[in-house]
């Protein structure tokens, strides 16, 4: 058990092995979820540790925390309460909350000022004679049997248990009269947040959200950032916080690497093939491998998270191949035998079929136990399965086809060579 303050708490609670239950621990906080909106004299919220956590404070986070920022307090106490309604009916959220509550019951002490000078009070005199009496201030040291002791000045507990207590006090004036403290001190009892926070330097205050079933990260972020366009004005500043912080870094960065992979992979075909246009043609196999990854999520209902990117990204290099084999080849037989474009990437196709099917079939069936989940913690790494299995599978099918029909399109004219070119050719290879 922890807790950040005496009215909030967080337990763990652990699961028997997989094997040994029928439901899967995204089920069971899905159907404790649903059964906790019944008790009304708490809050409480089941929340899921993510299996990649690279942000501080993200692991047993609620998926979803979106921070308001400002330089005013009071314009985020006063917008906070709003958002809040604001979020808790929007139809993406369940179980909203904030990390600023106004709970905290204090004591506001006001010192009239005129008043105090006119008692010959100043305004320290004021505050030492409220502080030597309840800040419990060490005082002093003194040894008795060999033991050190503190000296505490603080009158009784009995005498300072009740906010009315404070106004029993006197303060000596610089005449040397006794002013009671409540005849220049103005009491005003209020709630306050236990904590203020603070974020990239600006006052702040984060809401926290779990996500009800069929939603995921993305739509939460996006719900927020609706409800903060329509609510906040220009002074205010919106980051995130936690796991989604986290889902806009990986989606960024995965982003980034994908288009990186593909620029990267043109470049060495160009390079490779001495052409600009064949390594195009082999390139038309990813959308073809990306088409199948995204139906295959579809078809078993899965998202796009940071497992499928990087499997997307896996596709670009386990795809292309089988546009490689069947494109050079076909060059080949243009080059050695003067074959037509459609005449040498049909004969291509045929020929290369047994090699592409070998090498598609071989990384499907490896990406297999990872698509199935084979073993302890493993559904995380479930979509990456998929993706890879479902691409791979699609684009097999579709390769076969879609290649030579574009091939036979854009494909550029070869030029011929005389004999006396190949024979030379030929004497300077043996």
């Amino acid at each position: 058990m922890s807790g950040t303050g005496v009215n909030s708490g967080m337990g763990r609670v652990g699961l028997v092995p997989a094997g040994e239950r029928i439901r899967s621990q995204n089920e069971i906080a899905m159907a404790i979820n649903k059964k906790l909106p019944q008790f009304n004299d708490a809050r409480i919220f089941a929340t899921q540790e993510q299996t990649i956590a690279v942000g501080i404070g993200s692991r047993g986070a609620l998926p979803v925390q979106f921070v308001l920022q400002n330089l005013d307090f009071d314009k985020i106490a006063e917008v906070l309460p709003k958002f809040l309604e604001e979020a808790r009916k929007d139809p993406t959220f369940q179980n909203v909350d904030a990390n600023l509550k106004f709970n905290k019951p204090e004591i506001r002490l006001t010192i009239d000022r005129l008043k105090a000078k006119d008692l010959g009070l100043s305004t320290t005199d004021i505050a030492g004679t409220i502080q030597a009496a309840f800040s419990g201030r060490r005082l002093a040291y003194f040894i008795m049997n060999g033991q050190q002791y503190q000296v505490i000045g603080q009158v009784e507990r009995g005498e300072r248990s009740k906010p009315a207590d404070i106004s029993k006090l006197y303060v000596r004036n610089n005449r040397g009269e006794n002013i009671p403290l409540s005849a220049v001190v103005n009491m005003a009892e209020e709630s306050g947040p236990p904590t203020l926070y603070h974020y990239n330097r600006y006052k702040s205050a984060t809401i926290s959200a779990s996500l009800v079933e069929g939603k995921t990260v993305g739509d939460g972020v996006l719900a927020m950032q609706a409800i903060a366009s329509r609510l906040l004005d220009e002074t205010f500043q919106t980051s995130l916080s936690g796991p989604s912080r986290d889902y806009q870094e990986s989606s960024s960065n995965t982003s980034f690497a994908f288009g990186l992979a593909l620029l990267l992979v043109y470049l060495v075909l160009a390079g490779q093939f001495e052409s600009f246009t064949d390594p195009f043609i082999i390139m038309i196999t990813v959308p073809l491998a990306l088409a199948g990854a995204l139906l295959s999520l579809y078809m078993f209902d899965l998202t796009i998270n940071i497992f499928s990117q990087i499997g997307m990204i896996m596709l670009i290099g386990l795809v292309t191949k089988n546009g490689i084999l069947i494109v050079e080849f076909a060059n080949q037989k243009r080059e050695h035998e003067g074959l037509s474009r459609m005449e040498a990437v049909v004969e291509s196709a045929t020929q290369r079929l047994r090699p592409i099917l070998m090498t598609s079939l071989a990384t499907a069936f490896g990406a297999l136990p990872i698509a199935l989940s084979l073993g302890a913690a493993a559904t995380s790494r479930v979509p990456l399965g998929v993706v890879i299995v479902g691409g791979l599978t699609f684009s097999l099918i579709l390769t076969l086809f879609v290649i030579p029909a574009v091939y036979t399109f854009i494909s550029p004219k070869l030029n011929k060579k005389s004999e006396e070119q190949k024979m030379v050719e030929e004497m300077a290879v043996m």
